[in-house]
This record gives C-alpha cells, sequence and structure tokens, in this order.
C-alpha cells in the first residue's frame, strides 16, 4: 500500500462567499484528526496553518500531549500527536514527504461540493493499494479548498454524501474518508 500522509488546511481556504481566508485552529481538529489518522496507520498528519501565532498554539496543544501533563494523563494518545508535523503551507508538507519518502505524492483532495471532476471513492482505495508513490490526503477547514489548491492535486474525490445534509465537521470527515479508503 501506498504510504499515506494526511494533511489538515487552513489556508487558503474559501469562506462561505468563496473569498480566500485562513482559518483558525481549533483544539479539537489538533487532537482529533492525528488520533482518527493513527488508526488507519497514516505516517504523519500535517497541520497546515501560516499564521506564527495560531502555528505555537499547535506547538502548544501537541507539547502538552505529548510532553507535559496531557501524556501523563492519556500516554496512549503520545502514539498519534508524535506524529503530528506543524507546518506554514501545504508546499512545506509536500517537501517533508519528499524528503521522507524520497519521491513526491501523489495528492488526492477532498471537496464537500464544487466543481471539480471526481474519483469514485473505490478508484481512490484502488490508487492507495496499486501506488508506492506516497499519497497526501488534504482535507479544507472553513468552506472548502480555495481553487488554487484543487487546480494542483492529482485528483479530487467525490464529495462524502451520508444523506441529506453535507456540513460535516472536518474530524468527522476525516474519519469517514480514512475508513472508506483503507478501512477493512
Amino acid at each position: 500500500m501506498s504510504p499515506l500522509y494526511l494533511a489538515l488546511v487552513h489556508f487558503p481556504i474559501k469562506d462561505k462567499t468563496g473569498a480566500t481566508i485562513t482559518t483558525s485552529v481549533t483544539n479539537l481538529d489538533v487532537h482529533d484528526v492525528p488520533r482518527s489518522a493513527r488508526a488507519y496507520d497514516v505516517r504523519a498528519t500535517y497541520l497546515c496553518n501560516p499564521v506564527t501565532a495560531q502555528r505555537a498554539l499547535v506547538d502548544h496543544i501537541l507539547t502538552h500531549w505529548t510532553e507535559g501533563e496531557g501524556r501523563k494523563r492519556v500516554p496512549k494518545r503520545v502514539e498519534a500527536l508524535a506524529r503530528a508535523v506543524c507546518v506554514p503551507l501545504v508546499e512545506d508538507a509536500l517537501a517533508d514527504i519528499e524528503a521522507r519518502e524520497g519521491a513526491p505524492p501523489y495528492v488526492i483532495a477532498t471537496a464537500a461540493g464544487g466543481t471539480h471532476e471526481t474519483v469514485g471513492w473505490a478508484e481512490g482505495a484502488a490508487a492507495l493499494r496499486t501506488r508506492e508513490q506516497p499519497t497526501l490526503l488534504l482535507f479544507g477547514t472553513g468552506h472548502g479548498l480555495a481553487d488554487e489548491v484543487l487546480e494542483k492535486v492529482d485528483a479530487v474525490l467525490a464529495p462524502i454524501r451520508g444523506g441529506r445534509w453535507n456540513h460535516l465537521s472536518v474530524r468527522a470527515a476525516v474519519a469517514i474518508c480514512l475508513d472508506r479508503l483503507v478501512g477493512e
């Protein structure tokens, strides 16, 4: 199976009007997304935010859970959060993966909507099973990844369709996507 990586992207993101913005980090995302990722053996979870103060917050949260009181209280969480990497931009995650693996990753984005051509879940899962090249799954916050990101990826997954309402938290979307792509 392709070595799998994940990125939670905070910039460039769309707001409800379609403008490009930077979203804020949430404490829940910082420790829940890497935990879901660890359950499916994702090698690293990148938390991408260009704002220095936001990255400092992420580093503070990660340090709490990997070295501080959180480590003592919930030692099992260390295994997941030790795989979390805070970087300014998606390009930094791409460079880190290439340095780790010796090859650039195949990039699959997620999108809850839009006009981009998508691949189905079975095709996405097959790509992960048959590729030797590392794969990076991109998840957007806010109202999704900006078009400038989606235009550079290798594939965009079909939206999650679970019913009549599609406004999942990114944490739920990550868990569903990972299970559909690499679950049993």
